[in-house]
């Protein structure tokens, strides 16, 4: 209990992994209890087991898995406007970060997104783009690259100033001194934001797919929901957070092969 309020002595790891799932076992017996004592409707909270059961009949029913299909186009949704973020995101934050005027110049536009509802952009995509696939992924774009240009900016402008001077003195000039001493070694940080604008991703994706879209897990979910069927949207929206925990896990294991001097806590 001494070191229990410092925030510098993490616990080691396997007593790390026993409280997340102490924790996680706990919710469930929570969860469980509750449904099993009849305090709530099933109509309103279905019972695990209830949810386990909506998960195989998604998974796989007369032939065909529902589940399955629903993932692969959210997948595919989301690794389209995330290769676009990618490549357009990028860019724009470090050309910011490494240009003060362009930063003074864009940040009004920019930064005001981080706090204003992405939602609300959607009925303006629809009347400019239709209902079509271009509209989902221009959202997914949208609500991602807000977050991600200004997290690479910040990234450029948090390297030590020393890096710059360094390379100045070897002769190199402003703008090989930002993509061979600052870039670099911003990367770390880059990768970090790239991996907070796949999870926001994963957070709009229910709400990309509401709109007329023929397959994927927000569409499912609203199927769903339209049937009353919550075990399975319940099913549907455990899925989406196991994508989103994949996901992380994921890029945090690249970020760690890529850049292995960078400690992730």
């Amino acid at each position: 209990m001494r070191e229990f309020w410092n925030p510098y002595a993490p616990p080691d790891p396997q007593r790390r992994r026993l409280l997340g799932v102490g924790s996680v076992l706990a919710l469930l017996l929570l969860w469980s209890a509750v449904a099993a004592s009849g305090l709530v409707s099933p109509t309103k909270l279905p019972a695990p087991w209830q949810v386990v059961s909506a998960f195989g009949y998604l998974a796989w029913n007369d032939g065909q898995s529902m589940l399955l299909t629903a993932t692969l186009w959210s997948v595919g949704r989301l690794l389209v406007a995330g290769l676009l973020v990618i490549l357009i995101g990028i860019p724009i934050g470090i050309v910011m970060g490494a240009a003060p005027q362009v930063n003074a110049a864009l940040s009004p536009l920019v930064d005001p997104f981080r706090s204003a509802p992405v939602v609300a952009l959607l009925p303006i995509l629809v009347m400019w783009m239709g209902i079509g696939e271009s509209m989902k992924i221009a959202f997914l774009f949208i609500g991602a690259v807000v977050y991600l240009i200004p997290m690479v900016r910040d990234a450029i402008q948090a390297v030590p100033q020393s890096y710059w001077i360094g390379a100045r003195d070897l002769g190199a000039t402003p703008w090989e001194c930002i993509r061979s001493a600052v870039v670099p070694m911003a990367m770390p940080r880059i990768a970090d934001a790239v991996i907070v604008a796949f999870s926001v991703m994963w957070t709009y994706i229910t709400v990309a797919e509401y709109v007329n879209a023929r397959e994927g897990l927000g569409q499912l979910i609203q199927n769903a929901r339209r049937f009353s069927a919550w075990d399975q949207v319940f099913a549907g929206i455990m899925v989406i957070i196991a994508l989103a925990l994949a996901t992380y896990q994921l890029m945090i294991w690249l970020k760690r092969r890529l850049y292995p001097w960078e400690t992730q806590q």
